[in-house]
């Protein structure tokens, strides 16, 4: 599909709570006429509903979305780090938890179909703009353990981060043809519940430096 011309700045910047969006205003934002901000909203489905809402009224010509993740990798990702994402898979939409999960490309039922001589059906993975072949993971409900962590990273190998908005987001632009950017900064570890050990400030930090570098390369693309 064919996104159509923008209506305003031609790169939307999403940030899933007003909690991350406040404190990257507060790091100075991403300047003054470099892409419009707002909200996604928390977890896939207020995502994806307030991504495609905002594609439709809006019509940027690119969408960056920037947050907080947890890291799979520390070696790879540490704590207080940020990475662009070049992929974006789900886990958790289809049949069971658990060992028990079935995943949409095993059941044989894409999420979206797609249209014929146009594009191609959309199961649990999508490539995104930078072409990199980082994985960012998004789940349905954050892992709430170590032991849950580690059953996520056996069917996604290759995952270094886990969201809760990224593929939502991912697939209201596939559907819109609009090229979409994820940055997260990594705050925690990936079923780490303990707050006192994230780093939340610090993560935000280094999402918005690697935001502003996404930025300044699609402007010199443009």
């Amino acid at each position: 599909m064919r996104a159509r011309p923008s209506l305003g700045s031609p790169t939307l910047v999403l940030v899933p709570t007003e909690l991350e969006r406040a404190r990257l205003a507060d790091l100075g934002g991403f300047g003054v006429g470099a892409a419009l901000v707002d909200l996604a909203g928390f977890g896939v489905a207020a995502a994806g509903a307030r991504t495609s809402e905002r594609l439709a009224v809006l019509r940027p010509a690119r969408v960056l979305l920037v947050g907080i993740a947890g890291t799979y990798d520390p070696e790879r990702a540490p704590v207080g780090t940020a990475l662009e994402f070049g992929r974006v898979a789900v886990e958790g939409i289809g049949v069971g938890s658990g060992r028990d999960y079935v995943p949409p490309p095993v059941l044989g039922f894409p999420q979206w179909p797609g249209v014929e001589g146009a594009s191609k059906p959309i199961f649990d993975e999508l490539e995104l703009a930078s072409g990199a072949r980082t994985l960012l993971l998004t789940t349905v409900a954050a892992s709430a353990n170590p032991a849950e962590a580690r059953l996520r990273r056996e069917r996604f190998p290759d995952a270094v981060g886990e969201d809760m908005e990224g593929f939502a987001v991912a697939l209201a632009c596939a559907l819109a043809g609009v090229p979409l950017s994820i940055v997260r900064g990594f705050s925690n570890e990936v079923g780490d519940r303990d707050s006192a050990r994230w780093r939340i400030p610090a993560a935000l930090a280094a999402a918005r430096a690697k935001a502003l570098e996404v930025l300044e390369r699609d402007a010199g693309a443009t």
